[in-house]
């Protein structure tokens, strides 16, 4: 026959190649290695503990870091995607997993996009207790990598936020975003890059002292602990929130207000960051459009009461968070048709 035994390595799979990539990502994780992570619950602080969970991944944006070789930051962006969804139940993220499949292992590669993920988690100040990364030889180009995470957090049962505990005259404040975060990059990028015909070393836009890459990979603001310590000031002041991510606004705002009610959101009380403006500009984006992909400037929506709007700010202020009041909930109109949405003034 003239041909050896077959290998996974022959076939594609380089296990030294995995086993590197541990050595390398070993000081990062808690407990890598075992067959599943362990995180001990404090039932002490949490009498009637609810986990609550939730995942997610970075998207196109990794396409941006691939046509770089710039992969420090999206592990940062899948934390913040994962965490925020947490802190819109009250939750306090506990701990992330993360999974990362690529079609062939560069043990410097996974090693710089996991120290991201365990620099997000420390932002967050939660834990990373392990996680999986996948060959997918013959699947996956070589220099494909996808990612994906899973976040779990605890809240006090009976304390969980949301619309229940929304109604007309409560406060809408906005957390600020300084960019795209990990949403709406499919569309950014055809405007950008094809329609445009920008080069991601090209300047931001005329006059930037930042190239194209440096704003599409800006990481995302990672929001919960801001969230929590509103939380821990204003205890039920605060009622709900939404994180602004893939719909907008107008997509994510409605989520955390009950079907008798709407928001009344005033787009002058807060700036957009320049590059929604080159999106808009270069792909002649309609506004409606722009609302429904991009957060247009807007992170995380928190809905209060309106006793504690004052305090609410001191609280984001002391967090180092910026926040301003953006709108309120208002009764929705007798007969109006549909979910509840949000409107602009």
């Amino acid at each position: 026959m003239g041909q050896g035994g077959a290998t996974y390595a022959g076939a594609g799979v380089d296990i030294a190649a995995g086993d590197a990539a541990v050595e390398r990502m070993r000081h990062l994780v808690s407990g890598i290695g075992g067959f599943g992570g362990q995180f001990p619950l404090d039932i002490g602080r949490f009498p009637h503990p609810v986990l609550v969970a939730s995942t997610d991944g970075v998207g196109t944006k990794l396409a941006v870091a691939r046509a770089t070789g710039r992969w420090d930051s999206v592990g940062i962006d899948l934390v913040a995607m994962c965490v925020d969804d947490l802190v819109c139940i009250g939750a306090e993220p506990l701990f992330m997993l993360d999974y990362i499949a690529t079609g062939k292992v560069e043990p410097d590669q996974v090693a710089t996009v996991v120290a991201g993920v365990h620099e997000g988690c420390r932002r967050a100040g939660c834990t990373l207790i392990g996680g999986e990364t996948a060959e997918h030889a013959g699947v996956m180009a070589p220099s494909d990598l996808d990612l994906a995470g899973f976040a779990v957090g605890v809240v006090e049962d009976g304390t969980q936020l949301g619309p229940d505990r929304v109604g007309p005259g409560d406060v809408v404040v906005g957390l600020p975003s300084p960019g795209l975060r990990s949403n709406g990059y499919t569309l950014a990028r055809h405007v950008l890059l094809e329609r445009a015909k920008l080069a991601l070393d090209d300047p931001a836009w005329s006059g930037a002292g930042h190239s194209l890459a440096d704003e599409l990979l800006r990481p995302s603001v990672i929001y919960a602990p801001a969230v929590l310590a509103v939380r821990a000031a204003v205890g039920d002041g605060l009622h709900a929130c939404a994180h602004i991510t893939g719909g907008g606004i107008v997509g994510n705002l409605p989520r955390a207000l009950p079907d008798d009610a709407g928001a009344l959101l005033d787009r002058s009380t807060w700036e957009q960051p320049r590059v929604f403006d080159e999106i808009q500009r270069f792909g002649s984006v309609a506004d409606d459009e722009m609302d429904r992909v991009f957060n247009r400037g807007i992170g995380m929506a928190l809905v209060v009461g309106s006793g504690a709007c004052d305090d609410v700010l001191a609280a984001l202020r002391a967090a180092g968070q910026p926040g301003r009041v953006i709108g309120e909930v208002v009764p929705r109109e007798p007969g109006e048709p549909g979910e509840p949405g949000v409107r602009f003034r």
